[in-house]
């Protein structure tokens, strides 16, 4: 079955027919993996395969098996439990150096680790803090959108998109002004090449590491006795405790470390896949620009819950580990298997969402997987959803004529086995007048 969009366009890819399962993780599988993972919904549901690394996983793709996989505690978020031998395992974590430090945050660990870690976490990572944030994340749209908007054009992943997460998350955890620079350095090779764990990038891993180790190294040791009203993430990590217990400077830096690196791809490509769609559907543009207009919100909100929903910035969760012989969707799945929840298919999955594969902005019943589920759920989710909501009704309303430039089917997608995103989005629009 083909899907096309609201506005009558075919989709990039068609739907693999027969029985030979389609060849995934191929330069044409990366630009539309959606006919793929619905041929595998309906005829190999889980299916094993073998992932480029040369690992071999399972791939659960139905949304109800993979609701139920993202919470089942026999999957282990520790790569300790992967069958595989040392290099085996090696491929199936964070890149750069593997110190049991560094593994130490919440997307590599079980409960107990994981339920304290996590419950001391949130009391520096509160709702309040991000609410309160969200000034400064419109300041930095704002003036990111002015360093490009008189000029007509722009590339709205390098320009925009990358800049904005990678700016507010340095001002939420309290880098300094001066030090930002480098870790959009450091971030931008993690996210040019894909976070491989060679070269150029482990180096950016053991810098930004370092860095943040030492930076919470000194604000401990000028930590006031009273935190500030407008005190930052890094030192409320530092000062948050329960019951006498407090991140140690490891888990801290560890956590802060993960922050960025988890934190600032995803909505990188929240903001970059949104945009790329709104300007796929004009429908859908022409009515949130609208509500927009009007000062209504509503829209909005759920626009951005279906855009996580149709074309999310996370691909596949991150990895488990089966820690005893279970079964997932009537599949088998032996001990130390690694399992791999492929969240773009379970969110276009027609058993549990109407027309899947139409963006409907509106969309009220949405209980998408993007950020997960259960006791891993994204513990960044709030700031993301700021931040894609900041850009992209910041981006419709200053530039209402924004429009593709080029062509459609010369867009690349960065390969990666977890995030899904563009590598550019070229722009144009008619430029902004200089404030008189």
């Amino acid at each position: 079955m083909t899907s096309t969009a609201p506005d009558g366009t075919a989709p990039t890819g068609t739907t693999p027919t027969g029985t030979t399962p389609p060849e995934l993780f191929t330069w044409e599988f990366a630009t539309d993996p959606y006919p793929a993972y619905a041929w595998l919904r309906e005829h190999a549901p889980v299916h094993r395969t073998t992932l480029p690394s040369g690992v071999e996983a399972w791939l659960v793709t139905r949304y109800a098996d993979a609701k139920q996989a993202l919470a089942d505690q026999r999957l282990s978020k520790n790569p300790v439990h992967h069958a595989g031998d040392e290099q085996t395992k090696g491929r199936t974590g964070i890149p750069g150096e593997r110190k049991a430090d560094l593994m130490t945050h919440l997307l590599n660990i079980d409960p107990p680790d994981h339920t304290r870690l996590r419950r001391l976490v949130s009391k520096a990572f509160t709702p309040r803090r991000v609410a309160a944030f969200a000034p400064r994340v419109q300041e930095l749209t704002d003036q990111l959108i002015d360093s490009f908007a008189q000029k007509g054009s722009a590339d709205l992943i390098h320009e925009f998109a990358f800049p904005l997460p990678i700016y507010a998350i340095c001002d939420l955890l309290g880098v300094p002004a001066e030090d930002q620079d480098d870790f959009r350095d450091w971030a931008g090779m993690m996210i040019r090449h894909g976070g491989g764990p060679r070269g150029g990038v482990a180096r950016s891993v053991k810098k930004m590491r370092g860095y943040l180790a030492e930076l919470i190294h000194r604000k401990r040791a000028e930590l006031p006795e009273h935190p500030a009203p407008d005190e930052d993430l890094l030192s409320g990590l530092i000062r948050a405790s329960d019951h006498g217990e407090h991140l140690t400077e490891n888990e801290a830096a560890a956590m802060a470390f993960i922050l960025l690196f988890a934190g600032f791809e995803t909505t990188v490509n929240l903001i970059g896949n949104g945009t790329y769609q709104l300007l796929r559907h004009p429908e859908q543009r022409a009515r949130l620009q609208e509500s927009l207009a009007v000062g209504e919100r509503g829209l909005l909100e759920t626009g951005v819950e279906e855009l996580l929903r149709y074309d999310g910035p996370v691909e596949l969760a991150t990895w488990r580990f089966a820690t005893q012989d279970l079964t997932i969707g009537g599949q088998e799945i032996a001990v130390g298997d690694p399992v791999l929840v492929v969240l773009a298919a379970a969110d276009r999955d027609p058993e549990r969402f109407e027309q899947p594969d139409t963006l409907d902005l509106s969309r009220r019943d949405n209980q998408h997987l993007g950020y997960g589920h259960g006791i891993h759920y994204c513990l960044g989710a709030p700031l993301a959803r700021l931040e894609g909501q900041a850009a992209l009704a910041t981006l419709l309303t200053r530039l209402p004529d924004l429009r593709l430039a080029g062509e459609e089917g010369d867009l690349r997608w960065r390969g990666g086995l977890i995030m899904r995103g563009l590598r550019a989005l070229p722009v144009e629009f008619t430029p902004e007048r200089p404030a008189s």
